[in-house]
């Protein structure tokens, strides 16, 4: 009987190559380096989305992040300078620590899987449109490539395509853009104002976002500060509260600084108010209980004076005056 598996399959390379002379370098090719392919699949694991496939940061993560993620293919990085990165990170771009993440020996593979595959080798690695991924003969597609890629923007005008381009075009706008969505067009268009998409808690605890149950979209995003409460030790029990009517009732669209910049009040049209941009002057206490009792018109703010008593109002206008609401500003002075 035949031996299988792995190891088997190992020797009868091994065989082979010797039988046909192979050299050293030809022979140490032919064998798969274990370490190599860890790393391999904890870069196509951890890393691809922003850094891509093959390392060369064509990604959509690049089309919006500043700076872009790095392109492995023309920096001649080491793996020590690599592993460095991965275990602090890089400040100022969105690369951060992965060493809560990853150990100190995955560390070392993926870093000496990055050098050797893309820095040295610039390897084509692995690719997305695979048969075990779900596309089969993704070649057939050839005629949206162009597209994909950005080699033809894709606001170019119809009547100066060829008729292949017109079908990869329509065959792009089709299919391949569900994932493809930013080509490259020739006109942007008008600047729209980034906002989330979806609200993923999935178990995010306010004021706790370090500890389980953790949400991996929002503790990790720029959201999560503001789902936060400040800390004012010294609340009167009206504003104490308060304090809990906010955080149970207004902190879903305002967060919980009140700052409006968590994921609910940026998704919202037009924007939770930050109401941390308010002073004495622009919002005193009589405005804000009434914009609490009657809502504001033309946006998502209700009016409360149906689902709160006027003494629960008179706390959420105390609690809020003093976390928020600024002081009145110093006068100018005079010439």
């Amino acid at each position: 009987m035949r031996p299988q598996g792995p190891v088997a399959r190992t020797l009868r390379a091994l065989a082979a190559w010797l039988l046909a002379g192979s050299t050293g370098a030809a022979l140490a090719a032919a064998v798969p380096d274990p370490g190599h392919e860890r790393g391999r699949a904890i870069y196509n694991f951890r890393c691809y989305f922003c850094h891509g496939y093959s390392g060369d940061a064509k990604t959509l993560a690049t089309s919006y992040l500043q700076p872009p993620p790095r392109d492995f293919t023309t920096t001649p990085l080491s793996a020590a300078q690599i592993a460095d990165a991965l275990r602090r990170g890089r400040p100022g771009t969105a690369m951060k620590s992965f060493s809560s993440v990853l150990r100190e020996d995955e560390i070392l593979l993926l870093a000496a899987f990055v050098q050797r595959e893309f820095v040295q080798d610039r390897a084509r690695n692995s690719a997305y449109h695979t048969a075990a991924n779900g596309w089969p003969g993704h070649e057939r597609h050839a005629a949206a490539f162009p597209f994909a890629r950005g080699d033809i923007a894709l606001d170019t005008p119809v009547e100066s395509l060829s008729a292949a381009q017109r079908r990869g075009r329509d065959l792009f706008l089709k299919t391949c853009i569900t994932c493809h969505d930013r080509a490259r067009v020739l006109d942007e268009g008008p600047a729209w104002s980034a906002r989330p998409l979806s609200y993923p808690r999935m178990g995010f605890v306010p004021g706790q976002p370090n500890t389980p149950p953790v949400d991996a979209v929002s503790s990790a995003s720029v959201y999560a500060k503001h789902e936060v409460k400040p800390r004012i030790p010294d609340l009167t029990p009206q504003q104490r509260r308060g304090e809990r009517l906010f955080q149970d009732n207004c902190a879903f669209c305002h967060g919980g600084s009140g700052t409006g910049k968590n994921w609910i009040g940026q998704f919202m049209e037009p924007k939770a108010r930050d109401l941390t941009q308010y002073n004495r002057r622009s919002m005193p206490p009589a405005l804000l209980a009434q914009r609490i009792r009657e809502g504001l018109p033309d946006t998502s703010m209700p009016a409360w004076q149906h689902v709160l008593k006027p003494t629960e109002i008179d706390a959420l206008v105390a609690y809020v005056s003093r976390a928020f609401v600024q002081a009145d500003p110093a006068p100018a002075a005079r010439p």
